[in-house]
């Protein structure tokens, strides 16, 4: 394996930032999202010896990407920065239409958030993401069988969680 230069390293991130961020989105904060990124980059260059080309590089960083997500989500600093999140949001002015759908988004955000991981990761690649089934059986490592059913089931969960809530967005209509 020829390691990387610093060149080199920068045209990667050229070439695979923006997928990557999109992939660590499903963080819900920008901010953490390019951290991670930036980490996987990071961890990538230092431990690069450990690559092996049998695969797509593009693989291997969105693999790195995802882990460090799931750690990101499982860390006292998600927890924290949703907690400071809940108590300190501020109230500005705003149109209603948009504070009515912000609110609906959040919603729905959170129902997400309150499936189990392996149920919110499809919903995220599939929707969010715009993964194919296969893409997301490809990341995971897992059949598509697999993927297919924790799609069903976490559309049905969160059909169910939603279930009674008056959408502003569709009484409108």
């Amino acid at each position: 394996m020829v390691l990387l230069n610093i060149h080199d390293l920068k045209e990667l991130m050229f070439q695979y930032t923006e997928h990557l961020i999109r992939l660590a989105y499903y963080v819900k904060d920008l901010q953490a999202a390019e951290d991670i990124v930036q980490e996987v980059f990071i961890k990538f260059y230092h431990n690069q010896n450990n690559y092996e080309e049998r695969g797509e590089l593009k693989a291997f960083l969105t693999k790195m990407t995802i882990n460090k997500s799931k750690d990101y989500l499982k860390s006292w600093a998600y927890r924290k920065v949703q907690l400071q999140n809940k108590l300190f949001s501020p109230a500005g002015k705003r149109n209603t239409d948009e504070l009515v759908r912000k609110d609906e988004q959040a919603i729905i955000g959170e129902a997400i958030l309150e499936l189990s991981l392996k149920q919110r990761e499809v919903l995220i690649y599939f929707y969010f993401n715009e993964m194919t089934i296969s893409e997301i059986a490809h990341i995971l490592s897992i059949p598509e069988s697999t993927v297919k059913t924790r799609l069903r089931r976490s559309k049905e969960l969160l059909r169910n969680r939603l279930k009674g809530i008056e959408w502003e967005a569709l009484l409108n209509e």
